[in-house]
C-alpha cells in the first residue's frame, strides 16, 4: 500500500515537468566540439513544483567523461541552459538525457533523451558565433546564482543552525582535548611497549598544534579550516587509543 502511494507520487511529479530541448550550440545532428569547448542546450521547461535540471551526456548507455552543469531550482515555465565539455579528446557522446528532480536517486529521473553525437577532439574550437541565446541564459543563470547567494548570506540562522555550529565547534574542542589529554595519560601511567604506543599519538597532536600555532603567527590566514584539522587528527588520535584500551585489556596488561 505505502509503495503503492509512493509510485503514484512519483508518476504525478512527472506528469507534472515537462521539458525539450529547443536549440543547441553547436547545432547539428553530428557536432566535433574543439578542445575545452563547450556543448550548449537551451532547454525549456514547465513545472508546478520546484526542480533542478541537468543535462547529462551518454555514450552507448554509460556516462561520458565529461563535466557538466550545475543546476538551480526552476519552477513554473521558462528557460535553462545545460551545457558539457568532454574531459579527454576522443570522447564520445550518443545521446543527452535531461534528468529533472531534486537531486537524490529516488527523486531524479530522465525527462527525455536528446539524440546527437558528438566527438570531441584535441584542436581547439573553430571560431563561430555564439547564439544570443547562450549569453542570455548565462546572464540569467549567473544573475539567479548571485540572487540565491545573496539571500542565504542575507538569512539569519535559525536556531537550529545555531545548535548544529555550536554542537560541531563543541566536538572539535573534546576531540582535540581527548585526542592530545587520552595518550599524555597513557605516556604517564603505561609502562614498556604499552608507553611507547601511546606517545605516537601523543607526538602526532603535538606536532598537529605546533604546526598550527607556528602556521598562524607566519601567515593569520594559513589555516582557516583547523578546526577540521582538529577533527581529522584528533579522531585518529581518539581511535589509536580506543584500540591500545582494548588491547590491554584483552592481553590483560591493564590488571
Amino acid at each position: 500500500m505505502v509503495m503503492s502511494i509512493c509510485l503514484g507520487l512519483i508518476a504525478d511529479a512527472r506528469a507534472a515537468t515537462s521539458v525539450e530541448v529547443l536549440a543547441t550550440d553547436p547545432p547539428g545532428a553530428h557536432v566535433q566540439l574543439g578542445r575545452n569547448q563547450n556543448f550548449y542546450l537551451r532547454v525549456g521547461y514547465r513545472t508546478d513544483q520546484p526542480i533542478s535540471i541537468w543535462a547529462r551526456p551518454y555514450y552507448q548507455g554509460r556516462e561520458a567523461k565529461a563535466g557538466t552543469n550545475p543546476s538551480r531550482r526552476y519552477n513554473g515555465a521558462g528557460e535553462a541552459l545545460g551545457w558539457f565539455f568532454f574531459m579527454e579528446p576522443g570522447n564520445q557522446v550518443d545521446e543527452i538525457r535531461i534528468n529533472v528532480g531534486d537531486g537524490t536517486p529516488g527523486g531524479t529521473y530522465t525527462a527525455m533523451t536528446y539524440p546527437v553525437h558528438i566527438v570531441g577532439n584535441s584542436e581547439p574550437a573553430s571560431a563561430h558565433k555564439q547564439p544570443a541565446w547562450v549569453m542570455e541564459l548565462t546572464q540569467k543563470e549567473q544573475a539567479a546564482q548571485q540572487a540565491d547567494y545573496d539571500k542565504r548570506m542575507n538569512t539569519p540562522p535559525s536556531a537550529g543552525d545555531v545548535v548544529l555550529f555550536n554542537g560541531f565547534m563543541l566536538l572539535m574542542l573534546a576531540l582535540g582535548v581527548v585526542g592530545f589529554a587520552a595518550p599524555v595519560w597513557g605516556v604517564w601511567r603505561w609502562r614498556e611497549g604499552w608507553r611507547i604506543a601511546a606517545a605516537v599519538p601523543a607526538a602526532m597532536m603535538a606536532f598537529v598544534v605546533m604546526r598550527l600555532v607556528f602556521g598562524v603567527a607566519r601567515d593569520p590566514t594559513s589555516h582557516n579550516l583547523w578546526p577540521f584539522e582538529i577533527l581529522q587528527v584528533g579522531a585518529l588520535s581518539v581511535a589509536i587509543m580506543l584500540a591500545l584500551f582494548a588491547a590491554r585489556k584483552i592481553s590483560g596488561a591493564s590488571r
